[in-house]
């Protein structure tokens, strides 16, 4: 227990909270400025990797969907992406509704580095520029994996798999461990321009909203796979349950597989078509993602005052649906995959992201969850309509059509 413990990315990252608010309240100012200094060094890689991360996820990832089955495997990914994106939507809905009232009054300041504010400066940085922009790798990306359907090149995809690789080798050893650090300077910061009171307070109200709509969204989905498949949605959702709870206790859709395909067959949908769609939507079912990323984005840009129009809020929803398809799989991979979009499209600056990583991370198995359960409203769909019809070809048991290895822990 004490191994599993330590071992959990969540327990580093509360740790980093409550540190950096101690370690605010006494730290001198030249001791704080090398934690600084390090957010700075930290921000500017991932400024410079993102976009490395992005091509490496997305170019196998599209090219991996087009080995599928065939029509039903657009299918089914076009339900799953709907799913996604809806959520989003319905977060922004709820956001725009709610936030006036939870949050009035609530200010979020997070420039540390104003010398004029009484803000703290790193003793040097570092620049690190991108190989690509953030647009520019996208893009790349879908050409590239939509050409590579086309011509069924083995030898490219093989390429770019190792190189899939070796990207999420660096997020696995690299970027995750050093995230608690990086976490422990914005909080550092925060407490120094005593302004972590009222963050934390307005994130906590954020952070009990996003439990509930991640519940909410999933009750919305079995209603509406009820009303397709012609089923008692509360059962349907009942008979999952156990795939729900096997997701909150290990935040892996990856993990969980098994228990959604038991659960899914529960609710008398086609072996074929279960094996086909859970480990498919396993990677790109995302809605408890996105509601969780998506209200807590709107309350910084609330809080932030940030001048953030409605069509670029549409824009990222519809962006962040696509990215999120290839999120790594470790704790917190959909935030990760979603860094460069908050900083390209929506102006966050270092701290603002630090922050959405640490208040992600902290409810992460409770979106796991919702992903996991939404992924047998899909299946429940898809099987009104193609029961009989899918041989059993399992993306997860046939490596090249498997969007991007392990990147089902979300």
């Amino acid at each position: 227990m004490k191994s599993k413990l330590l071992g959990s990315l969540l327990f580093w990252v509360v740790v980093a909270i409550i540190l950096g608010f101690l370690c605010s309240l006494f730290f001198p100012d030249w001791l704080a400025r090398i934690f600084i200094t390090f957010n700075g060094l930290f921000s500017n890689f991932l400024g410079f990797f993102v976009p490395v991360l992005i091509f490496a996820l997305i170019a196998p990832a599209i090219a991996g969907l087009g080995r599928g089955a065939g029509k039903w495997l657009g299918i089914t990914a076009g339900v799953a992406f709907s799913s996604t994106v809806i959520s989003g939507l319905i977060a922004w809905g709820t956001g725009t509704a709610l936030y006036p009232k939870l949050l009035a009054g609530r200010d979020l300041i997070t420039n540390v580095a104003d010398p004029d504010e009484g803000g703290l400066t790193p003793y040097f940085t570092v620049e690190m520029p991108p190989p690509l922009a953030i647009m520019s790798s996208l893009l790349l990306a879908f050409v590239v994996g939509l050409a590579m359907t086309a011509v069924k090149s083995d030898n490219l995809h093989n390429v770019l798999q190792e190189l899939n690789d070796v990207v999420l080798k660096v997020v696995v050893t690299f970027v995750i461990p050093l995230l608690p650090l990086y976490i422990f300077g914005t909080f550092l910061g925060l407490g120094m321009n005593e302004n972590f009171a009222d963050t934390m307070a307005a994130m906590g109200v954020v952070l009990l909203l996003s439990v509930v709509m991640t519940v909410a969204i999933v009750l919305m989905q079995y209603l509406v796979a009820g009303a397709v498949a012609g089923v008692n949605p509360f059962k349907a959702l009942k008979n999952m349950l156990p795939a729900y709870f096997t997701a909150l206790g290990t935040s892996s859709s990856a993990a969980s597989i098994p228990v959604t395909y038991e659960s899914t067959l529960k609710n008398n949908v086609d072996e074929d078509v279960a094996g086909f769609v859970v480990p498919l939507c396993a990677t790109i079912q995302l809605s408890g993602s996105m509601m969780k990323i998506m209200l807590y984005t709107l309350s910084i840009v609330y809080m932030a005052s940030l001048d953030v129009s409605g069509s670029e809020i549409f824009g990222f929803i519809l962006l962040l649906g696509i990215m999120m398809i290839a999120a790594p799989g470790v704790p917190g991979g959909a935030i990760m995959a979603a860094a460069g979009l908050l900083q390209s499209n929506l102006g966050f600056d270092d701290s603002m992201l630090s922050l959405m990583i640490a208040s992600y991370i902290v409810v992460d198995s409770f979106g796991t969850a919702a992903n996991v359960t939404g992924d047998g409203a899909v299946a429940l769909i898809v099987n009104k309509f193609a029961s009989g019809k899918i041989h059993k070809q399992s993306p997860i048991d046939e490596p090249s059509a498997s969007p991007a290895t392990g990147s089902t822990a979300v």
